[in-house]
């Protein structure tokens, strides 16, 4: 066993021996977790980003539900021991399936054994990938001209993410950490992170990584962890600024705030994964006037979300307060392909160009 992943068990141990230290005690086992809401999130400056504040919540065995919450958390701790000393990992999905064996210990749903493990990460101060959990997929892919060395069935091997893969890209793995994977070589000028799959081969099929020395980085909708964390290796191992292209919807917004300032869910590690310098050139309400792009009603929930945002301390910033008020004036939203109005080109001849020469990247 490594030395972190005998850190990992160590301090998952140690969770499990103060439960019984507290039976032993008489008393009633407790653990404390930060509140893990917008409320509870704070402005680091030390990191640039935005963390759970000192808020708290009390879990403890006074009730029948926070009491079955323990022994799932026991069972838990078992099971990710237990792929340690293994030498196996295995997918959120799975372990949810593996509680079916655990009794009256299983969970309820995925979304109730997602957030234990979320909740163990905090207590713990490990990661999610140290406990050899993965994602079901997080379907991000690289093209430019940046070479990883990544490790393979046959050992850690260079891929240079232009020359040895197709023009799908290289595929993020769900640990990209030094052990197992490298950043070796790149002079790129800037890394642009894209939202959606379609505008991510459109700029590829145009020449815009090769015209312009960048990496390309399709998010895949909400970034996985994973890939966030690529984003701020490239960027601070080697300097490559980064800016984010996303559709113009209130859901985008949320997926630029994620690579930026840190998503709520995973703010106890927002300095582990959040850049942030990331520059924001998706689209927003100012171009959908400016442009004259084709846009759809925004619906109720739309309309919620971006409501919700003018409240979340991450948007207070006048850029963000000024775009959301009027994406809620004028009811519309658009996507990155609107821009094809004006033909297949109009992407990367016109409206990237005019964006990127704003923030001196082009």
């Amino acid at each position: 066993m490594n030395e972190r992943d005998a850190n990992t068990v160590g301090n998952l141990t140690t969770i499990v021996d103060s439960l019984y230290r507290q039976m032993d005690a008489g008393d009633i086992p407790a653990m404390s977790l930060p509140l893990r809401s917008k409320k509870n999130i704070e402005f680091d400056p030390a990191h640039n980003v935005w963390k759970y504040g000192s808020l708290e919540t009390v879990r403890s065995l006074k009730n029948m539900n926070a009491a079955m919450m323990m022994l799932r958390t026991v069972y838990t701790v078992d099971f990710i021991k237990s792929q340690i000393d293994e030498h196996k990992s295995s997918t959120l999905r799975e372990m949810y399936y593996i509680s079916e064996g655990w009794g009256k210990a299983k969970f309820h749903s995925q979304d109730e054994s997602n957030l234990l493990a979320e909740d163990l990460e905090v207590i713990s101060k490990c990661m999610r990938e140290d406990f050899k959990l993965r994602p079901e997929e997080s379907g991000a892919h690289v093209y430019g001209n940046v070479t990883f060395r990544t490790m393979t069935k046959k050992g850690m091997k260079s891929i240079h993410c232009m020359d040895d893969v197709s023009e799908a890209g290289f595929a993020v793995p769900y640990n990209v950490e030094n052990e197992t994977f490298e950043i070796e070589d790149t002079d790129a000028k800037f890394v642009m992170a894209i939202e959606t799959g379609g505008m991510f081969a459109r700029l590829i099929e145009n020449g815009f990584p090769e015209q312009n020395d960048c990496i390309l980085v399709h998010l895949s909708g909400q970034p996985a962890r994973s890939t966030r964390r690529l984003i701020k290796r490239l960027n601070e191992e080697k300097g490559i600024p980064v800016c984010v292209f996303t559709d113009g919807d209130p859901w985008s917004f949320r997926i630029f705030a994620s690579v930026a300032y840190g998503a709520i869910k995973t703010a106890h590690i927002s300095d582990y994964l959040a850049t942030p310098t990331a520059q924001f050139i998706g689209v927003t309400a100012s171009d959908i006037l400016n442009y004259d792009l084709p846009t759809d009603k925004l619906s109720d929930k739309d309309i919620g979300a971006l409501n919700a945002e003018l409240s979340d301390p991450r948007f207070k910033d006048e850029f963000w307060v000024s775009e959301i008020q009027a994406m809620l004036e004028m009811k519309k939203k658009s996507e990155q392909q609107a821009l094809a109005k004006y033909g297949l080109d109009y992407v990367t001849d016109k409206y990237l160009p005019d964006k990127l020469g704003d923030l001196g990247l082009l």
